[in-house]
């Protein structure tokens, strides 16, 4: 039913089954701030060609991510966003200039440490008063590693916003830094177009994900999303750095 949108080497199977943790991933994104997109990519990773893996990825996250701006479009903290943009542009350009690429155990394990150490502490004054490099190292890392939205939500975080302000803020700096990402993998010379029929599917699967969790952050206790946020990093930190460090 599906083989004729999929891309040779990946079956049916794991097409549904991909498209049902790209609901679900977009439902824990929505509901709770982050969390569904290193959820998607450690699927993919073991049912994905390495070589499609980051920028397939990326597209599917750019829909998911701006379809909860859709959403949730007036309570996007804007000021969060200008000077993010500017570190994004930088940071993703020298990504797609680098040949070597950075071994992604030292990323996992840098990341992971990071935003365990900024939910139990305060997070970095620089972390917010100097968004052109927070943008700038994010969007450099996201071109090796994909997942970079623990770091975003980090900077996210430290505005101190409501629920609906975070997740929606989170969306939108998430959006502008994948769609930077497409344009350098596409100017790279990646092939989108035989993947475009699982990426439309994947989408469309994110989008009602979103909506569902869009629902529950409605009725979510502003205190019981705090620690829900606090717990989701530490554990998908927890996670990278085990696997950085081969345990897992």
């Amino acid at each position: 039913m599906l083989s004729p949108f999929l891309p040779q080497g990946l079956t049916e199977g794991a097409a549904l089954f991909l498209l049902l943790i790209s609901f679900l991933a977009s439902f824990i994104t929505a509901a709770f701030g982050i969390g569904g997109g290193a959820l998607l990519l450690a699927f993919m990773a073991a049912l994905v060609p390495t070589a499609a893996l980051i920028p397939v990825h990326g597209v599917i996250q750019l829909g998911s991510n701006a379809g909860r701006v859709l959403i949730l479009l007036g309570s996007v903290h804007r000021p969060a966003l200008t000077g993010f943009v500017v570190g994004s542009v930088v940071g993703s350009i020298l990504g797609g200039l680098i040949v070597v690429e950075l071994p992604a155990s030292v990323v996992q394990i840098g990341i992971g440490l990071f935003v365990i150490w900024t939910v139990f502490s305060r997070a970095p004054q620089w972390l917010r008063d100097m968004p052109v490099l927070t943008g700038a190292i994010s969007s450099f890392l996201t071109m090796f590693f994909g997942a970079t939205g623990l770091f975003v939500a980090s900077y996210t975080k430290s505005f101190d916003l409501p629920r609906h302000g975070h997740v929606a803020t989170h969306a939108a700096l998430m959006t502008l830094q994948h769609c930077l990402k497409i344009v350098v993998f596409g100017v790279l010379g990646f092939a989108f177009g035989q993947w475009i029929g699982f990426i439309v599917m994947m989408i469309a699967a994110g989008f009602a994900g979103t909506v569902a969790g869009r629902v529950s952050l409605d009725w979510i206790d502003e205190k019981l999303f705090r620690r829900a946020l606090n717990t989701l990093l530490v554990l998908i930190s927890l996670r990278l750095i085990l696997g950085g460090l081969g345990v897992i």
